[in-house]
């Protein structure tokens, strides 16, 4: 890296005399001030010299304000040189206070914890500092600050490039009889359109993270993020525009960030909808539908005509069950913090998590511990009245009860209303014997507590 003139002539100013006699810029050079400190950052992004990098932090404390602090936390998690570290936890322990350590996740926890204070170059500085990894990056951040409706220090670097974790595009499939690489208790995600019937695995999905497919004519997207444990299928097309999804890289709260190809527009996965970016504000808001965690062994009993993902997907992994995420999924610590403590639950604790566009105030988690004790449990969130029906393998599936009353469910596919009529259980919906009455599938997904928690903190827990 070549340093800019101003910032050579600043390091001459403190050679010649001395860091304590810099003299302090007025109210109006502030835009001066603001270049200074962008070219001091600068050099703890590309710089290996130690003494332009105590030049640098110099200058950053001498013209110090709060507003700094994400820049340093944000080097501070790429960078590999040791000095750069020691230099960045000992200034801000001097200019907060606080007594935090060598500990990254202790000062984002704190600062996330306090009122948002950034640069007005951060988004700027976000793509400077991203684009050494992957040049794709710059355009998620490059002059987009003003866009932005999350915490931008709360995004987090998950490790890859841009879909550096491969989407799997139009995968191939295979009839149940041919997918004998399945044991019966292994893990699948289950999902039925317009009486298309699918499986994806977990063991193949945890290293892909993202299927994108067209099930029963409708172009579908089925977000996993690993880290919260959701899987969450989104209808791709909106007012005649198909939203071509991918995995960005970033993470905010642990919950992965997708990105659209068009734009380059950062969305949130539990939401759906774009949080950074041109698409921001433009009434954007993708429909998701419910899907089943459940067994192979379940799914294909309940459906023997499902296909399912085939292992040829033109990648090489190790897709044994259980052997993505072993480690994390193994124990309840996490890999990326958030900004909330809460022990209400463990943080890998599943819970069926529900939230409806007419009462976007209102979300509810119900512990899946709970639900394996009530298989047939009623709640509503705002006025949206829900049956949970949970079977003997543990599946959740949702339902709008309407004004029906049903009181018994046996684990399997019969439910029985207050005035004795049966009921029977389909994917898409709760259909009643002899009877041209039916109860629709409402849409639902399983997560990891701490993950939804993050996403809506305000949510009610059932447990």
């Amino acid at each position: 890296m070549t340093l800019t003139s101003s910032f050579l002539r600043l390091i001459a100013v403190i050679s010649i005399i001395g860091s304590s006699q810099l003299y302090s810029l007025q109210n109006d050079q502030k835009n001066t001030i603001d270049t200074i400190v962008d070219e001091a950052f600068s050099v703890l992004i590309y710089g290996e010299n130690s003494n332009d990098i105590d030049n640098a932090f110099t200058l950053i404390e001498h013209y110090w304000q709060s507003a700094y602090i994400a820049n340093l936390l944000d080097i501070n998690s790429l960078s590999r040189n040791a000095y750069i570290q020691k230099k960045t936890f000992e200034l801000l322990e001097r200019k907060t206070g606080e007594d935090l350590g060598y500990n990254s996740n202790d000062w984002y926890f704190w600062l996330w914890n306090q009122d948002e204070q950034l640069m007005s170059s951060y988004s700027n500085f976000k793509a400077d500092l991203y684009q050494q990894i992957d040049p794709k990056f710059d355009q998620y951040f490059r002059e987009r600050q003003p866009t932005a409706k999350i915490r931008l220090d709360e995004i987090r670097w998950g490790g890859v490039k841009q879909d550096g974790i491969p989407p799997l595009r139009n995968p191939k499939m295979v009839s149940a009889d041919e997918a004998d690489y399945l044991r019966d208790d292994n893990i699948v995600f289950g999902l039925e359109v317009n009486g298309d019937v699918r499986a994806y695995p977990k063991r193949i999905l945890a290293w892909h993270e993202m299927f994108v497919d067209t099930v029963g004519g409708v172009e579908i997207a089925g977000v996993y993020c690993t880290l919260c444990g959701t899987v969450i299928p989104y209808k791709t097309q909106l007012s005649g525009v198909d939203y071509r999804l991918g995995t960005s890289g970033f993470l905010y709260r642990s919950n992965k960030l997708m990105y659209d190809k068009a734009t380059q527009s950062l969305w949130s996965t539990v939401r759906g909808v774009p949080v950074v970016g041109p698409l921001v504000d433009k009434g954007i808001q993708l429909e998701y539908i419910g899907i089943v965690t459940t067994t192979w062994g379940e799914w294909k009993r309940r459906h023997p005509n499902t296909t399912v993902l085939s292992l040829s997907t033109g990648h090489r992994r190790n897709y044994d069950e259980g052997a993505a995420y072993k480690n994390y999924f193994a124990t309840d610590r996490l890999m990326f913090n958030t900004p909330f403590q809460d022990d209400r639950l463990k943080n890998k604790q599943e819970v069926l998590a529900l939230t409806f566009p007419a009462s976007p105030n209102e979300q509810l988690a119900i512990d899946t511990d709970f639900l394996n004790k009530n298989i047939l449990y009623k709640d509503k969130v705002g006025r949206q009245k829900l049956i949970v029906l949970t079977d003997k393998t543990g599946a959740n599936r949702v339902y709008d009860p309407k004004d029906v009353n049903l009181i018994s469910y046996d684990g399997d596919s019969t439910v029985i209303d207050d005035v004795g009529n049966k009921w029977t259980l389909n994917e898409g919906e709760l259909k009643a014997v002899d009877q041209q009455n039916a109860l629709t599938r409402l849409p639902h997904r399983r997560a990891f507590w701490f993950g939804w928690h993050a996403a809506f903190p305000d949510t009610r827990l059932v447990k």
